[in-house]
């Protein structure tokens, strides 16, 4: 029997990260948590004024229930960012559910749209990553992969689109920063969408985090707490190469200038906690010196959200599945209610966004 209703009354509420008793409770209780259960289980089916309270209390169109999605999305390989002991089991389903939800709009926007994604350009470091040298080394084959040269990445979410991942963000607790999985051949990274405006260097060492879990494979031995220090230091090596970071910081320097790190900052998309990391890895500076920046810096405060100085300009948004959306609009492939169901917006409001040029 077809429980679409049930399931998808389960992914809404997991999507919101309460329990039946408290889905009940935000109704006022006009619904016992038994007859909630009915209804996932299907067993029951609620009248249309119960529908509209409950997509009211779960903040989803009432539709959402009545949709059947045509594809039916399966995470493998799931491996949460650093943050993952801060999370809760339901705080886990939610973030899940919801990547899964956008997801499963995102690929049947590709179908419907009879899109053959031919850009992937996915990379596989060969060997097995033990030692930050072995990160380094696969950052440097990476950027050679993908003739990135020695130049500052501008934007590296659209460069990870260009190269066929698919990047989306979800709003969630601020425990979450970003994860990484596959569904089947398909590269997936999910990043928190309601990052402080002024943090853009954070996110995109996120994302640089995420592809390394996709590309690394670590060697026997190594563990989790390594594993992620090891993506940190992929990800620094690929923001900020080693010959270039030698180059303008040289080695045995008595001192660093705010000035010139927010230069760096600004060039390079990297914050300048992360340049005094990146010193350290590459022996320019030593551990004593590298724990008295760190002390300097948060002396001044700079680690708290959006006080360290220097900002870079770059959008690092995923952009593909909305310019997909408008793809299908321009070839009437898709209405403004297809489209504006793609985008998990309302129809009006898609109207308001367009200015059609002829």
């Amino acid at each position: 029997m077809n429980n679409n209703f049930g399931n998808r009354l389960i992914s809404a509420r997991k999507m919101s990260g309460i329990s039946l008793q408290s889905l009940a409770d935000m109704l006022g209780n006009v619904v016992t948590k038994q007859s909630l259960n009915k209804y996932e289980q299907g067993k029951m089916i609620p009248d249309s004024s119960l529908v509209l309270k409950i997509a009211n209390v779960l903040h989803v169109p009432a539709n959402y229930f009545y949709t059947e999605p045509s594809v039916d999305i399966k995470f493998e390989n799931i491996e949460f960012r650093k943050y993952k002991s801060k999370l809760s089991k339901t705080q886990e389903e939610a973030i899940l559910e919801k990547s899964k939800d956008l997801l499963e709009r995102y690929i049947e926007l590709e179908n419907v749209l009879n899109i053959e994604d031919e850009s992937k350009a996915y990379f596989k470091y060969p060997k097995p990553v033990a030692t930050a040298q072995d990160a380094e080394d696969a950052a440097s084959k990476l950027r050679e992969e993908w003739n990135l040269g020695y130049d500052p990445i501008p934007d590296v979410i659209d460069m990870l689109e260009d190269k066929g991942y698919k990047v989306i963000e979800i709003e969630t607790s601020e425990a979450f920063d970003g994860l990484k999985a596959d569904i089947g051949s398909q590269k997936i990274i999910v990043l928190r969408k309601n990052y402080p405006e002024d943090d853009i260097v954070r996110r995109r060492f996120t994302a640089l985090h995420e592809l390394a879990h996709h590309i690394l494979d670590f060697a026997d031995g190594v563990s989790p707490k390594e594993e992620e220090k090891l993506c940190h230091v992929f990800a620094s090596a690929l923001l900020y190469p080693p010959d270039m970071a030698k180059r303008e910081l040289f080695h045995g320097r008595f001192h660093f200038y705010l000035e010139e790190l927010k230069i760096i900052k600004e060039r390079w998309g990297i914050s300048i906690s992360a340049i005094f990391s990146r010193a350290l890895q590459l022996n320019i500076i030593s551990e004593n010196v590298y724990k008295k920046l760190m002390i300097g810096y948060k002396s001044r405060g700079f680690h708290r959200e959006n006080k360290e100085p220097g900002r870079f300009k770059s959008d690092e948004v995923p952009t593909r599945m909305k310019r997909l959306v408008y793809i299908g609009l321009a070839k009437e492939v898709l209405s403004i209610n297809e489209a504006a169901y793609f985008l998990g917006t309302t129809s009006w409001q898609l109207q308001g966004e367009l200015n059609q040029m002829i």
